[in-house]
C-alpha cells in the first residue's frame, strides 16, 4: 500500500491535471480532495523542491506541472520516490536487508516478480489516469433532513 502522503499528492495533483493549463491554489486543491491543507502544502512544498511540480505565491500563482512536462504525465513511481515511500525501495518481503539471487530468502521466489509487476504499474501509471478515475468518483450524497 502507498503511504497516505504519496495517496493524498496524487489525488491533489489530479486536480492540477484537470484544470488544464491554469495554475491551480493548494488551498483549492485542499478543498476538493478533503485532504489537510498544512499537510498539502508540505507535500507541495517537498514535490516542488524536487522539481515534480512548479510553484508561484501571489494573485494567479498555485501549482503549476514541472517545467518542461506536463504534470498529466508524472506517474506514480516519480511521487513514490520524490516523497519517500518504501515501496519503491529494493528490500526483502520478510526482513529489512536486500536479498538477491544469490543471496535468496524464503520469499524471493514469490516476492521478485510481484515487486517487478508492482513497481511496472507504478511506472505506467499517471496523474492523467488518477484525474480520470478521480473524475468517475461518485459525488457524496448530501444527508437529508
Amino acid at each position: 500500500m502507498l503511504q497516505p502522503k504519496v495517496c493524498y499528492a496524487a489525488k491533489a495533483l489530479s486536480r492540477v491535471v484537470t484544470s488544464g493549463d491554469g495554475a491551480l491554489s493548494v488551498r483549492a486543491m485542499a478543498r476538493a480532495t478533503g485532504v489537510p491543507e498544512p499537510y498539502l502544502a508540505k507535500i507541495v512544498h517537498d514535490l516542488a523542491r524536487r522539481g515534480l511540480v512548479s510553484t508561484r505565491r501571489g494573485v494567479g500563482g498555485g501549482v503549476t506541472g514541472p517545467r518542461g512536462r506536463h504534470i498529466r504525465d508524472v506517474t506514480l513511481y516519480d511521487l513514490c520516490l520524490a516523497l519517500g515511500d518504501p515501496i519503491v525501495e529494493t528490500r526483502c518481503l520478510i526482513g529489512e536487508d536486500e536479498c538477491s539471487d544469490q543471496r535468496a530468502c524464503p520469499a524471493h521466489a514469490f516476492w521478485s516478480p510481484q515487486r517487478a509487476s508492482l513497481l511496472e504499474f507504478l511506472r505506467s501509471t499517471t496523474l492523467r489516469d488518477v484525474a480520470a478515475f478521480e473524475g468517475r468518483a461518485p459525488r457524496a450524497r448530501r444527508k437529508r433532513k
